[in-house]
C-alpha cells in the first residue's frame, strides 16, 4: 500500500501518480478528510490526557489537605469519558483508512510511459522475426488435436470451458518445460521452493489480490482459503511479518505452481485454444531486494525470463506497460510477448514487475535498519519464467513444419527423452 505519510506530506505527487494510472485518485479526498480528523483527534486526546494528569495531581494535593475533591473527581470522569470516546472514534477511522488504502493502486515509476491502455505500451526491443514458417500454419489448437496431444473437449467435459487436458507427448512437453525453466532459474541464482497452492486471506492481501480482486479468485468458503492465481502469492509471503538483513539481499526464489483464475475469458477475447484459461501451469521468480537496487534487479529479472525464450528459440518482444495498463500493485512492468504465427498475434507469456515497497508494506516485510535510520521496507519483484499455455501455443505454431510435425527446440530435447519432433 502507499505510505500514509507520503499521502499526507506530498499529496500532489500521489494525486499525479494516480491520475496517470486513471485509478484511485477519487479516493484521496476521503483519505485526506479521515486523516485530518484522525490527527485532530490525536491532538485533542493528548490535550485531555494532560488535563486529566493535572487534575489527578490536584486531587492528590487537595486530598492531603482535607479539601473537597468531589467536583474534581466528577470533572476528571467527564474528561476520561471524552478520551475514551475519541479513542474509539480514532480506532474506527484507522479501520476505515486501512480499507481505503488497501484499495488504492501503486504509483507508477517516473520511467513508465503515459497512456490509458495497452495501445500506449512501448516496445523496448524485439528478438527474432514475426513471420510464418510456411504459408499454411495451423493454429495451435488444431495442430495439438491433430497430433493427439491436446484435448480441449475432454477438459470441457471434466470441468467446463477454460480447462485443458494434455495427452501423451503433450503432458510430457508441459513437464519438460517446467523442468527446463526451473533448472535455468536455479543456474541463474534462484532458490527453488515448493509452496502451498491454497493460501489464506492475509497472504492474498499482502500481495495485493485482496480486497480489490476477490471476485476474480477461486475461494474455498468453508476454510476461507483461496486457490492461488500465481506462485507470487505464497512465495512473497514466505517473509511476511519479518525483518530481512541487508547483507542477505537480494533473496531470489523460483517456484512451480498451477494457477487458478476465475476471470479468464470474462472479456470475451482470446478464448480459443490455450490463449485464456482458468487453470494453467507456471514457473515464477520472486525477488526481495534493497530499495536502492530494485530497478537494476528488474532489468536482470527480465533478462532471466527472456533467457527461457531464447532457449526455446521463440521470437519475442519486451514491452513496457504504460501507466494506465499497469497491474494494481506494480510500479513498473515489462511484458514479454512471443509471436504465434498460427493466430498471427503476440502472446503475453510473462510479466516482470517491480512493486517497490507496495507489497512489503501490506505484508510487513521490513529491512533491518542501522542506528539513526528510519524504518524501511524491502522492495519486492516478480516475473513469470514462464507461463506454459501460451508458450506451448507458440511452440506448436513457430516450430511447426510443412510435414505435419513440430520441431522440439534443441535445449528442450533432453527433457523430452531425446525426441526431436512432436508427431
Amino acid at each position: 500500500m502507499i505510505d500514509r505519510r507520503l499521502i499526507r506530506d506530498n499529496p500532489e505527487r500521489v494525486r499525479e501518480g494516480l491520475t496517470r494510472r486513471q485509478a484511485g485518485a477519487d479516493l484521496l479526498d476521503k483519505v485526506f478528510q479521515l486523516d485530518r480528523i484522525h490527527r485532530t483527534n490525536i491532538h485533542s486526546i493528548e490535550t485531555l490526557q494532560h488535563e486529566r494528569n493535572v487534575a489527578s495531581q490536584e486531587i492528590a494535593t487537595r486530598k492531603k489537605q482535607g479539601e473537597d475533591i468531589e467536583n474534581l473527581h466528577a470533572s476528571m470522569k467527564v474528561t476520561s469519558a471524552k478520551i475514551k470516546e475519541l479513542e474509539a472514534t480514532n480506532k474506527a477511522i484507522e479501520e476505515e483508512l486501512d480499507v481505503l488504502l488497501l484499495t488504492i493502486p501503486n504509483l507508477p515509476h517516473a520511467s513508465v510511459p503515459d497512456g490509458a491502455d495497452a495501445a500506449s505500451n512501448k516496445v523496448v526491443r524485439t528478438v527474432g522475426t514475426a513471420k510464418k514458417p510456411f504459408d499454411d500454419v495451423l493454429p495451435h489448437w488444431e495442430m495439438g488435436e491433430k497430433l493427439g496431444i491436446l484435448d480441449l473437449e475432454a477438459g470441457r467435459i471434466v470441468s467446463g470451458r477454460g480447462f485443458i487436458v494434455f495427452r501423451g507427448d503433450g503432458a510430457l512437453l508441459c513437464r519438460a518445460l517446467i523442468q527446463l525453466m526451473l533448472d535455468m532459474h536455479i543456474e541463474q541464482g534462484y532458490v527453488e521452493v515448493s509452496i502451498p497452492f491454497l493460501v489464506h486471506r492475509a497472504s492474498m492481501t499482502g500481495t495485493g489480490q485482496l480486497p480489490k480482486f476477490e471476485v476474480d479468485m477461486y475461494r474455498c468458503a468453508e476454510d476461507d482459503l483461496f486457490l492461488i492465481p500465481t506462485a507470487e502469492v505464497p512465495v512473497t509471503n514466505l517473509h511476511r511479518e519479518s525483518t530481512l538483513e541487508k547483507d542477505k539481499l537480494p533473496i531470489r526464489y523460483c517456484a512451480y505452481s498451477p494457477c487458478f483464475r476465475r476471470e479468464a475469458g470474462s472479456h470475451g477475447a482470446d478464448t480459443r485454444g490455450l490463449l485464456r484459461v482458468h487453470q494453467f501451469d507456471k514457473v515464477e521468480m520472486v525477488k526481495f531486494v534493497h530499495p536502492d537496487s530494485s530497478y537494476d534487479e528488474l532489468e536482470t529479472l527480465t533478462t532471466d525470463a527472456t533467457a527461457v525464450l531464447d532457449a526455446l528459440e521463440l521470437p519475442y518482444r519486451v514491452v513496457t506497460l504504460c501507466a494506465g495498463d499497469l497491474g494494481f500493485a506494480s510500479a513498473k512492468t515489462y511484458d514479454l510477448e512471443t509471436y504465434a504465427p498460427g493466430v498471427d498475434k503476440w502472446l503475453e507469456v510473462s510479466s516482470c514487475s517491480n512493486f517497490e515497497d507496495f507489497q512489503a508494506r501490506r505484508a510487513e516485510i521490513r529491512l533491518r535498519k542501522s542506528d539513526g535510520e528510519k524504518h524501511k521496507f524491502v522492495h519486492t519483484l516478480n516475473g513469470s519464467g514462464l507461463a506454459l499455455p501460451r508458450v506451448v501455443a507458440s511452440i506448436l505454431e513457430v516450430h511447426q513444419t510443412p510435414t505435419g510435425r513440430v520441431r522440439i527446440p534443441a535445449k528442450l530435447r533432453p527433457y523430452m527423452r531425446g525426441k526431436e519432433f512432436l508427431g
